[in-house]
């Protein structure tokens, strides 16, 4: 789960909203992929996300909804994998420092595309 210090690192920046979510969703994948493999463990395969989430009680409400999140943080694994390699380090050592400037950078490149309105 993300903290109140995490949502507010997230929101504090100057990225539109549809960015700011990506990041949020991001950052909830990465804390939730965390918790999945435990400490100095790799990202969890399939199998241990589907125990992991088979742990949570707010998932056990709606046991259909776990393999569309496992499925999802598998996919949000991918591209944690590409930012920590920018990083140069692993995945789940990422910070949230990490994913914000990581988005900034992203917007920034974006925007330098994008030719100006007439």
């Amino acid at each position: 789960m993300l903290s109140d210090g995490d949502l507010a690192e997230l929101e504090s920046t100057l990225l539109p909203a549809l960015e700011r979510h990506h990041l949020r969703l991001l950052a909830h994948s990465l804390r939730c992929l965390q918790q999945a493999a435990g400490d100095g463990e790799p990202l969890p395969d399939p199998q241990r996300l589907t125990a992991w989430a088979e742990r949570q009680s707010n998932l056990a409400v709606d046991p259909t909804f776990i393999p569309v999140l496992v499925e999802q943080l598998a996919k949000a694994a991918v591209q944690l994998e590409q930012i920590a390699q920018e990083h140069g380090r692993a995945p789940l050592e990422l910070q949230i420092a990490d994913l914000v400037h990581w988005g900034q950078r992203q917007a920034d490149q974006r925007l330098a595309l994008t030719p100006p309105e007439p």
